[in-house]
């Protein structure tokens, strides 16, 4: 499999390019601000055709590219439907209180093709199978995606899980003891050795996240 990642944007909000191998089809996610120059040229580095956009969650710095990438290479993007709304209206996953002045520049508006995420299930995409789990907590449309290729597994958590613990809560869609709840039954059952690879700053383990998980 092969991965590859860098930080997107004023917010460092880790982009992700997964594929089965070099010189054929992938998927991104979440495309942060200012991604699309990066996406375009890992594509162009490594021989890949993006064939969709996956989204974690709705809040901003992980979809402002999402509508301009969609569009520029006629691909779908998927999200949850509870944080759709945040495509056009990022407000609604802010506190009252967030500078306006930051949401300057954000596209406010959806790709032509979006598709739903379910709660729970396995899709095809670029040659691999991607695992979605509905995880809300830090978003109500928060999700988690599980991929197996041989012995190499990957968590990619979003905001919900980030190196040093949960992701941050916060008002009017944030919850933690929910998050605390949705992050416990998403990596209860994974092995130790899964590389968990998160929204914001290094990658971790399942078995590191034990430390702070009531994890089974």
């Amino acid at each position: 499999m092969l991965v590859l990642g860098f930080p997107a944007g004023s917010f460092g909000t880790n982009c992700y390019v997964l594929a089965a191998g070099p010189d054929g089809p992938c998927v991104v996610v979440d495309p942060g601000q200012d991604a699309t120059a990066a996406v375009r040229a890992a594509l162009g580095q490594h021989g890949l055709q993006l064939e969709a956009v996956l989204l974690t969650h709705g809040h901003m710095d992980h979809t402002w590219s999402v509508a301009p990438l969609c569009e520029e290479l006629g691909v779908p993007a998927y999200i949850h439907p509870l944080d759709r709304e945040m495509l056009v209206r990022p407000e609604a996953g802010l506190p009252a209180d967030f500078p306006a002045a930051v949401l300057r520049g954000f596209p406010r508006s959806e790709p032509e093709l979006v598709r739903p995420l379910p709660d729970e299930g396995v899709f095809s995409l670029a040659g691999l199978d991607i695992e979605v789990h509905h995880a809300p907590g830090h978003t109500p449309g928060s999700v988690a995606y599980s991929l197996q290729s041989g012995e190499d597994s990957l968590l990619l958590t979003g905001d919900s899980l980030l190196a040093d613990g949960l992701g941050r809560t916060f008002p009017p869609v944030g919850d933690p003891d929910v998050l605390a709840g949705s992050m416990s039954g998403v990596c209860g059952p994974r092995r130790d050795r899964t590389t968990v690879l998160p929204g914001h700053g290094g990658t971790t383990t399942v078995g590191a996240v034990r430390g702070f998980l009531p994890l089974p």
